[in-house]
């Protein structure tokens, strides 16, 4: 069987490609068998704002997500017997007031969220995964003469503090791309970041405290990586922590649906990963539900199996 819990459209997210029926129908065409919808959460404040939204507006965003949901389900429910779709949402994590507006959403849409994809996207209200240019602008304001190690350091406890908020506010069922905040910097290896690595452990613990799943993010290798999201060292952490993985290609269109799932499956090969997870439905009556899914593991080993020939004209 063939998932993902984390994937984009054009048509909800300005910097994906694509309708999400589009994103839906490539999904069932390359034979997943569970595909999770979790377009970003709507940012408050103009301020806020990527560039690409800024002619939209803090209240189309908002509409625009509404419709998604109303979108999410409709091709959910036109496509139960095909395939297995999951609606949530990717979070983000700003400032206080973004993550309370995040709570009363949640609450809000009650049943029409299935579940969350927990991703922290900035530092000091800065994007660090949209340019270079933005991460590097974080590391300057960490510190006029310090180091430039100790500004990563600084940097990287803020993420990892900020990820620790965010697990303990929402708990989300799937955190995502655990690592982001070495996007530009992929060698780094953190045990060399002792307050760091520290953080990274809490933070591990505590997802697997309450039954999170961890995603391998397969678009780390398109964003030039030679490992998938989360890198070698924090991988192996979270195995040895008795954390359970789950598998996104964190798609922005349908032309990156099932991108690199090859390299992903070779990478599992690799840590020697024995079982993957993935969300499902809770029954009725059974224990442990969470926004209405619960995890149950991945039937056979696919990672070890031959990636389908689909896949080959992409």
């Amino acid at each position: 069987m063939t998932v993902s819990h984390h994937s984009h459209s054009g048509q909800f997210c300005c910097h994906a490609k694509g309708t999400l029926e589009q994103v839906v129908d490539e999904a069932i065409r390359q034979g997943f068998t569970t595909f999770g919808l979790s377009e970003h959460v709507p940012r408050y404040r103009a301020c806020d704002l990527y560039p690409e939204e800024e002619h939209l507006g803090v209240e189309q965003l908002a509409t625009t997500f509404d419709a998604y949901l109303v979108e999410a389900h409709r091709l959910r429910q036109l496509h139960e017997q095909r395939i297995s779709i999951l609606v949530g949402l990717e979070t983000e994590l700003i400032h206080e007031e973004g993550l309370q507006k995040l709570e009363q959403l949640l609450e809000r849409k009650g049943d029409s969220i299935q579940y969350l994809v927990g991703s922290v996207h900035h530092c000091q209200e800065i994007p660090i995964d949209f340019d270079k240019e933005r991460f590097d602008q974080v590391l300057g304001t960490l510190g006029g003469e310090e180091e430039t190690k100790e500004r990563f350091n600084k940097l990287f406890c803020a993420y990892f503090d900020d990820q620790h908020t965010l697990l303990n506010r929402l708990k989300p069922e799937v955190v995502g791309h655990f690592d982001l905040c070495r996007l530009y910097y992929p060698s780094t290896d953190f045990r060399a970041f002792p307050e760091v690595w520290t953080r990274i452990e809490r933070n591990i613990r505590y997802a697997v405290s309450y039954g999170a799943l961890f995603e391998l993010n397969a678009s780390a290798f398109r964003k030039g990586w030679s490992t998938g999201y989360p890198g070698v060292e924090v991988f192996d952490l979270i195995i040895s922590l008795g954390g359970r993985f789950t598998l996104s290609d964190d798609s922005h269109g349908p032309q990156a649906v099932g991108l690199h799932y090859d390299r992903a499956y070779k990478y599992l090969r690799e840590r020697e990963v024995e079982q993957l997870w993935y969300l499902a439905p809770a029954q009725a009556g059974e224990e442990g539900r969470s926004r209405g899914v619960v995890a149950r593991p991945v039937e056979g080993k696919p990672w070890l199996d031959a990636w389908p020939a689909l896949l080959e004209s992409k």
